[in-house]
């Protein structure tokens, strides 16, 4: 059991800070998942810089993986405008036209990659919403929109890298929270894998990530891809999926995985349990709906 939230502002001069909004999102529904927590921001971008957020931990070996970053930086091209260390996280700006998926592998080879995007950066870690707040500040992010999830272990162990959303490993921006199971896992990652992609976790929501940005570098729109997902994924799942520009759902035929979703002109919101969606809205009655098993959609900011 987990639980997943998402929320993106149709227009600009929408009043609601995206980042305390999906604090208190996840707050609501903390106890679907009290091991970890992580959050999907998207803010403003700078052209030919990519935001990358790796976590290295906080022992002595960190600043050993910073040393590894730097030279593939240099070995790849890309130039630092900026870094830090934020709690167990290491923070970089860099300038690079090349290569991004041959880029991407390399440096997941160096150190654990939580996000590249041109507006996407990853947070995450161990303990609760506001846990993972108190270190990362995020409360104070104000972007276009946002995924977020609660996280509670039972196939792998209670690490940062090991929690949600997961970027798709080699593309640029795509980010994904899912609550549920692949079972034909392997079977996708293998076709995948024999196409040449990388894969940095045995997560089946990092495949549901790769599975889909594939899609969408072929030219394939989001939507259409989360129709064929549906399709191509065995098991049981509800999953929210965002790029730098949109905000999509799909639950598979079964629909065993709970969402909830509200939308009015300013904003779309979309949650595992309506508490989360009333923590947006508190005392106000809400209009909400469940998406039918087998649905799928896409939102996108207004131009």
């Amino acid at each position: 059991m987990c639980g997943i939230a998402g929320i993106l502002l149709k227009r600009d001069g929408v009043t609601v800070d995206t980042g305390r909004a999906l604090i208190d999102m996840l707050d609501g529904c903390q106890h679907r998942g009290p091991d970890s927590t992580g959050f999907a921001l998207y803010g403003d971008q700078n052209k030919g810089q990519l935001k990358l957020r790796f976590y290295i931990g906080t022992d002595n070996e960190a600043g050993d993986a910073i040393e590894r970053l730097k030279a593939v930086f240099a070995e790849h091209g890309a130039e630092v405008v900026e870094d830090e260390r934020i709690g167990g996280a290491y923070r970089v700006v860099v300038r690079f036209d090349g290569d991004l998926q041959k880029f991407s592998y390399a440096v997941e080879h160096a150190a654990k990659t939580m996000s590249i995007g041109e507006s996407l950066e990853i947070v995450k870690d161990i303990g609760g919403a506001h846990d993972v707040d108190d270190v990362y500040d995020v409360h104070v992010f104000k972007g276009t929109h946002g995924l977020g999830h609660v996280r509670l272990a039972t196939e792998s162990d209670v690490e940062p890298e090991a929690s949600h959303p997961f970027w798709a490993t080699g593309f640029s921006d795509v980010a994904i929270v899912h609550n549920g199971q692949i079972t034909n896992y392997w079977k996708m990652r293998r076709r995948l894998e024999r196409r040449g992609f990388e894969f940095a976790t045995d997560n089946d929501s990092e495949l549901l990530a790769v599975y889909l940005a594939d899609k969408m570098s072929q030219g394939i729109e989001l939507k259409e891809a989360l129709k064929t997902s549906i399709d191509d994924m065995d098991g049981t799942f509800s999953f929210l999926v965002s790029t730098k520009d949109e905000i999509g759902y799909a639950k598979d035929r079964l629909a065993a995985k709970p969402m909830i979703m509200f939308e009015n002109d300013d904003l779309i919101a979309i949650a595992s349990e309506e508490v989360s969606l009333n923590r947006l809205f508190p005392g106000q009655a809400l209009d909400t709906r469940e998406p039918p098993p087998g649905s799928y959609n896409t939102w996108s900011r207004s131009t």
